[in-house]
C-alpha cells in the first residue's frame, strides 16, 4: 500500500476511535440512575393522613423529626444579611455547598465573610461546583484559601471526570456551629440582591432552619465534601447536641445518581398522589416527565385544584421555557392553572399542598434535578408554616398572568418546531 494512503487510513482510524470516545463519554452522561420509577403511584391516603408521614419518613431516607424552627426569607435583601450574620457569628465551624457562587459585590462579600472566620481560626468547608462557579474570579478562591479556608471545586473538568461531567452539585447548603442552616434557591450572585424590584434582580426564597434537622443539612454536605476529598467531617463541631424545642416535623433529603437514588422524583409522586385539595407549584424550571404528567392529571381527576407558577418573559434559559410550553397542552384542557411570573426571573422552588406539607431547597420541578444533578431539599410538615407558604405563593400570584389554553394552540409554528428539536435533550435542560 503507498505511503499516502497508509497516512490517510491511520488517521481515518485515529478519527473513528476519537468520535467514538466522545460518543461514549456524551453517551455515558445521559444515563439516568439505575433504580428509575416507572409506574405511576395511586392514591391511598392524604398529605394530613398519619400514613403518608410514615412512608415519607422511611422511603425518602432521613427520617421526619420533630421540634424544628423554620424560617422564610424573601429575596436578598432579607437573604443575605442573614446567611451573613450566621457566618460572621460562627464560633466552631462552617461549611457552605453552593452550585453559583461568581465574582461581583456579593460574591466579594461573601468571600470576605468566610475568610475572617477561617483566619479567626474557625474551621471554614466550602464546596462549589465547578460549572457553577465559571464567572468565579481565581483571586477570590485564592483569597479564600489563603486565609485557611478549605475550598473545594466539584468535579472540575479532568479526564478522570469526563463520565461524571454532566452530574453538577446544584445543593445550597450553609450550616454554622452545626446548630443553624440555610437552603433554598439562591446562588452567590448580584441578581439575586435586591427585592426583585427589576428583572436585575431575581425572585427567590431561603429558609433559616434550627433544630434536629440541621444535623441531617450537615449530612447533606458532609456526603459531597467525602466524595470530593475522602475527608469526613465529624464530632462536636459538627454535630452538636440539638437544642430542645417545640416545632415543626421536617426532614432534609439529598439526590445524587451517583447513589442511583430517585428520591426527588419519588417524593414529587408521592405527594402529589396524596394531594386531595390543591397543589401549588412555583417552579423555575418546570419540565415534567411522563410519570409527573400522569400524577397532576390523576391529582385533577380527583378534583384537586393546581397551580403553577412559572417564568414569564423574564428566564435565563430560552431553551427551558420553549421545552416546558410543550407539555403544558394537556394540564391546560384539564384544567390545571399556569401562571408567568411577570416583574423579572422568578427562581423560587416551592411545592405547597393541601395546606399541610411544604417542600423547599435547591430542587427545580425538571428531569436534570430528578436524576441528574446532586440536590438537596426539605419537608415541612406544619399547617401553620403551610398556611404561610401558601399566602406567599397568593402575594406571587399578582405579578402574574395566566396562561390559556387558546395561547398554547396558537403559540408560532417556530416555537412548536423548536419544542420538537429539543425534546430528545429534554434531561439536560
Amino acid at each position: 500500500m503507498p505511503y499516502w494512503s497508509q497516512k490517510r487510513m491511520s488517521w481515518t482510524i485515529a478519527a473513528t476511535v476519537l468520535l467514538t470516545i466522545i460518543v461514549v463519554v456524551v453517551a455515558i452522561n445521559f444515563v439516568t440512575p439505575e433504580k428509575e420509577l416507572q409506574r405511576k403511584i395511586e392514591h391511598h391516603y392524604a398529605i394530613s393522613d398519619s400514613q403518608f408521614l410514615r412512608e415519607m419518613s422511611v422511603m425518602l431516607g432521613p427520617s421526619v423529626l420533630p421540634g424544628n424552627k423554620v424560617e422564610a426569607l424573601n429575596n436578598g435583601q432579607e437573604i443575605f444579611p442573614a446567611m451573613l450574620e450566621a457566618i460572621k457569628g460562627a464560633k466552631v465551624s462552617i461549611t457552605f455547598e453552593t452550585y453559583i457562587y461568581w465574582s461581583g459585590e456579593i460574591g466579594e462579600t461573601f468571600t470576605d465573610a468566610l475568610a475572617e472566620r477561617a483566619r479567626a481560626g474557625i474551621p471554614v468547608h466550602v464546596t462549589i461546583d465547578w460549572v457553577g462557579s465559571l464567572k468565579m474570579d481565581q483571586e477570590l478562591l485564592d483569597r479564600m484559601e489563603d486565609a485557611g479556608v478549605q475550598v473545594v471545586r466539584y468535579r472540575p473538568l479532568k479526564w478522570y471526570n469526563v463520565s461524571r461531567m454532566n452530574n453538577r452539585t446544584h445543593r445550597k447548603l450553609l450550616v454554622v456551629d452545626g446548630l443553624v442552616g440555610f437552603t433554598g434557591g439562591v446562588g452567590i450572585a448580584d441578581i439575586w440582591q435586591g427585592d426583585a424590584e427589576d428583572p436585575d434582580h431575581w425572585r427567590d426564597m431561603h429558609f433559616r432552619v434550627q433544630g434536629p434537622v440541621v444535623a441531617q443539612m450537615q449530612a447533606a454536605f458532609n456526603d459531597n465534601w467525602i466524595k470530593a476529598t475522602g475527608e469526613v467531617l465529624n464530632g462536636p463541631k459538627y454535630f452538636p447536641e440539638p437544642e430542645p424545642g417545640d416545632g415543626m416535623p421536617a426532614h432534609l433529603f439529598i439526590a445524587s445518581p451517583a447513589g442511583g437514588s430517585e428520591s426527588m422524583h419519588l417524593m414529587y409522586l408521592m405527594a402529589i398522589a396524596a394531594a386531595e385539595h390543591s397543589i401549588n407549584l412555583t417552579a423555575a424550571y418546570f419540565v415534567p416527565d411522563p410519570l409527573i404528567m400522569d400524577a397532576l392529571m390523576a391529582a385533577r381527576d380527583r378534583g384537586v385544584q393546581i397551580r403553577i407558577l412559572v417564568p414569564g418573559k423574564h428566564i435565563d434559559s430560552d431553551a427551558v421555557r420553549m421545552s416546558s410550553k410543550g407539555s403544558w397542552g394537556p394540564l391546560l384542557r384539564a384544567g390545571v392553572e399556569i401562571y408567568e411570573y411577570q416583574p423579572t426571573m422568578i427562581h423560587t422552588k416551592l411545592l405547597v399542598i393541601d395546606r399541610e406539607m411544604v417542600s423547599v431547597g435547591s430542587t427545580n420541578f425538571d428531569i436534570r434535578s430528578f436524576r441528574l444533578n446532586d440536590e438537596a431539599s426539605m419537608n415541612v410538615y406544619d399547617r401553620e408554616f403551610a398556611a404561610e407558604m401558601a399566602e406567599v405563593f397568593e402575594q406571587d400570584l399578582k405579578s402574574a398572568r395566566p396562561y390559556t389554553l387558546e395561547e398554547w394552540r396558537n403559540r408560532p409554528w417556530t416555537q412548536k418546531l423548536a419544542e420538537r428539536v429539543l425534546l430528545p435533550i429534554k434531561s439536560q435542560l
